[in-house]
């Protein structure tokens, strides 16, 4: 985070066993439904990054990575904003996503420093429960596409 241009990220594409829904959470930042990831702040590993992400948004303790390849690849505008008190000027996220597989009855807990709930949706349910319209047509629904081929 330290670079002001750019920073590497990490994101989920979170699934139950069966594929039938995903997990997201309703970030306070965004004021809005996304799915979980976060900084690498300095870790190489950002399928690690990703799990632990999951892990600490999401109150999950058993999350696994379906393939260690990488899901998708984004590059994503992030207008200026404040956290904590303190302006973040625009940067972009160098983001890589993972498909990750997580148990469905497994308790959520929110992280209430980042989000308010975390919840299980339909895959199309996760992306109309979005407010994000760019990400709803540019990332979410390329995601679902490629989870569809799994199934």
């Amino acid at each position: 985070r330290d670079n002001i241009s750019a920073h590497f990220t990490a994101s989920a594409w979170v699934v139950n066993k069966d594929r039938t829904k995903v997990l997201v959470a309703y970030h306070n930042l965004y004021d809005s439904w996304a799915w979980l990831g976060g900084h690498a702040d300095g870790e190489k590993d950002l399928l690690k990054v990703a799990i632990k992400e999951v892990k600490e948004e999401s109150g999950l303790t058993n999350v696994k990575s379906i393939s260690e390849e990488i899901y998708s690849l984004e590059i994503l505008a992030v207008a200026g904003h404040y956290k904590k008190g303190e302006y973040v000027p625009s940067h972009l996220h160098l983001n890589l996503t993972y498909l990750l597989e997580a148990d469905d009855s497994e308790p959520l807990k929110i992280k209430p420093d980042e989000n308010s709930q975390v919840g299980w949706f339909t895959p199309e349910g996760a992306i109309e429960a979005s407010k994000e319209e760019w990400f709803k047509e540019n990332i979410y629904s390329k995601l679902n596409e490629k989870l569809s081929q799994l199934r």
